[in-house]
């Protein structure tokens, strides 16, 4: 199952694009109708809130009334924890079960108004966001729902603000214009990343390879793509292993293809067997392998790979003494602090990837000759960051 969370701010338009992804063939899990759901007469929640808060939160007839709720809840912190306490608890059991009955779905999309707020979005593949900008989604209130413009504005700002939604999610999906131009965005994104990422997760394979070619730091967002997807590694392992972002995309200002490259710790390459079904769950599976150290020094690790055809990942597991470990982190940070290093790399790079276009042979083949033609200048570069992984 490919689980994807949908946010948006109030008045982005989220059931509008909820829709259409379930015109797509999407399973649709909306928070805010089991949040209903929950307190719905016949609930074990309902009976709860009455005796915490008094039987007046009751109409006659035995259902919720709200806006009673709200008064004797919503008077001090101390009672608003008490309702949190209550309705949180019953609202995720009530998620699970949701999820559980839809397990052999490919797709499942998680409407959840509060993602960002509640920092949720580790917990999915794939984070979107419909996106409208807060003055835009300020007018829409006041037409649709008749709110007054300070009422409006007052609930816009006890949501997240537009950068912080944009900075959690992965793919930003643009309301602003006309629902026929929101309606072809979605489809081209079922089409071109949704569905290839659901195929690829059930099968347990990689996406195909980034293309051979070196991408301006400036027109990417490395940094934030390696936090997103570090969140999601830590929180579906249990934050139990250390995950550092490697390679030229952890390193400022250096053109680089467009992979990112991370490395998780394990104590023993035991812990990294025992990983690799949780991680190809997770969207990354992978197969043992070595890291070559040059003279013909191989060092056993485990290799996984993205299979998201829209953010491309070198997932390293190794060993925290390990060879390649100490090395990718040693390289990083000597690449981030000497500029004369990062240039004479990066002059390198720009040779050898243009050698390896030129040459004939497929894709596959000319990324392999890439990295292989890179061997030398790392094993001079090892000499100087681990020489004691020459003794």
């Amino acid at each position: 199952m490919l689980r994807i969370g949908l946010t948006g701010g109030i008045g982005a338009g989220k059931s509008t694009v909820s829709a259409m992804l379930v015109d797509h063939g999407a399973v649709l899990i909306d928070a805010d109708k089991i949040a209903r759901e929950v307190v719905e007469p016949g609930q074990p929640l309902l009976e709860k809130l009455a005796e915490a808060f008094g039987p007046q939160v009751l109409h006659p007839d035995g259902s919720l009334d709200r806006p009673a709720l709200a008064s004797a809840a919503f008077v001090d912190s101390e009672h608003t924890a008490q309702l949190n306490g209550l309705m949180h608890p019953a609202i995720r059991d009530r998620t699970a079960e949701h999820f559980a009955r839809h397990a052999d779905a490919e797709i499942v999309v998680h409407d959840v108004p509060l993602l960002v707020e509640n920092s949720m979005t580790p917990a999915y593949h794939l984070n979107l966001l419909v996106d409208v900008p807060a003055e835009v989604r300020l007018q829409r209130l006041m037409d649709s729902r008749g709110m007054d413009r300070d009422d409006a504005a007052a609930r816009i700002s006890r949501q997240a603000d537009d950068e912080t939604r944009r900075a959690a999610c992965d793919v930003i999906i643009d309301n602003s214009g006309s629902v026929e131009e929101t309606k072809a965005a979605v489809g081209r994104l079922i089409e071109t990343r949704i569905r290839p990422f659901a195929a690829n997760l059930a099968a347990g394979q990689r996406a195909p390879k980034a293309a051979l070619e070196l991408v301006d730091s400036a027109d990417a967002d490395w940094a934030g793509d390696a936090q997103r997807v570090v969140a999601k590694l830590r929180f579906g392992t249990g934050d139990e292993f250390a995950i550092d972002h490697i390679g030229s995309t952890s390193v400022p200002g250096l053109p680089a293809k467009d992979v990112i490259d991370l490395q998780l710790i394990v104590p023993d390459l035991t812990a990294a067997r025992d990983l690799a079904p949780r991680l190809a769950e997770l969207g990354y599976p992978g197969t043992e392998l070595s890291d070559h150290l040059g003279e013909g020094g191989t060092e056993p690790k485990w290799f996984h790979a993205n299979t998201d055809l829209g953010r491309a990942v070198n997932l390293h597991v190794r060993t925290a003494d390990s060879v390649g470990a100490r090395f990718a982190r040693a390289f990083r940070d000597l690449l981030t602090e000497d500029a004369g290093e990062r240039d004479r790399y990066l002059q390198m790079k720009r040779e050898l990837m243009a050698a390896a276009q030129a040459a004939d042979g497929t894709d596959e083949q000319k990324t392999e000759a890439y990295a292989e033609s890179k061997e030398p200048y790392f094993l001079e570069m090892r000499r100087r960051l681990v020489p004691d992984s020459f003794d």
